[in-house]
């Protein structure tokens, strides 16, 4: 366990391993310890790190409206400060979002990336045809942002769970650290749903993005998802697809190995 202070804010963070830098970044609610079953196959060949990202759990907060901006700033310092620029960065939902950020921004600091179904419905709302898709998600968002603006951290979370994230029933079946985990970081979920850019993309800035990128999601999984990537897709010139069956929003989680299976010979390309 360590820190490293980027953009003047602390930032915690785990590395394991030897060898070419692998940068794991979480999505919404979640922490570092969300790659805990996948760390351990990286860092058999690799330097492996994950990282809170600001305002979650370990990591500072400044308690001031943040932006999808400053975390793509965060990822930027933190793969600078710890030398391991070209690294090789991993992005889940949100984080997926970050990391493509920082690809159209910063693509000198990275040699590749894996994203694992961004929430880009901003993209979706300047085509009419995919206008409808953008707009039910951000329907199904507002009874959770309701909760939030209340400060039902609790319930705001397991509706998010089992509504958006898993599935009905997935709260439950969730491991208690994890949960309050979940509970803990909730007001950042908010922070990111009244950021104007946050589900946004620079679809441009990434067609300027010439190393690999994998590009997956999984098949019980909203369709939006596979809409969102379609255009991501089209936009970047090395894009590689892949599909999971069964994993869900967080195949690191569900299916651990085949993640490691998939995600690892990528980071060593």
């Amino acid at each position: 366990m360590a820190e490293i202070r980027v953009n003047g804010i602390s930032l915690h963070y785990e590395a394991r391993g030897e060898g070419p830098g692998v940068v794991l970044v979480h999505g919404s609610w979640s922490d570092a310890d969300t790659w805990e079953r996948v760390l351990p196959g990286l860092a058999e060949s690799t330097t492996a790190v994950a990282y809170d990202r600001r305002g979650h759990s370990r990591s500072e907060d400044l308690l001031t409206q943040g932006s999808v901006h400053e975390d793509a700033a965060d990822l930027a310092g933190l793969v600078q400060g710890l030398g391991l620029a070209p690294a090789f960065v991993y992005g889940d939902s949100y984080g997926a979002l970050i990391t493509l950020r920082l690809a159209a921004a910063r693509p000198d600091l990275l040699r590749g990336i894996a994203v694992h179904e961004p929430p880009g419905s901003g993209i979706l709302l300047t085509d009419p045809d995919l206008r409808p898709i953008g707009t039910a998600f951000a329907d199904r968002i507002a009874a959770v942002r309701e909760l939030l603006s209340q400060a039902e951290s609790a319930a705001a979370a397991e509706l998010y769970v089992d509504s958006l994230a898993f599935g009905p029933g997935a709260w439950e079946q969730l491991p208690a650290p994890v949960r309050h985990a979940y509970i803990r970081n909730a007001p950042t979920y908010l922070d990111e749903l009244r950021d104007p850019d946050a589900l946004d993309l620079d679809l441009a800035g990434l067609a300027r993005f010439t190393e690999p990128a994998l590009l997956t999601q999984s098949d019980d999984s909203a369709p939006m998802f596979g809409e969102v990537l379609d255009l991501i897709d089209l936009a970047l010139p090395k894009a590689e697809r892949h599909l999971y069956t069964g994993a869900g929003h967080a195949p690191h989680l569900s299916q651990p190995e085949e993640w490691v299976r998939v995600v690892l010979p990528r980071a060593l390309a």
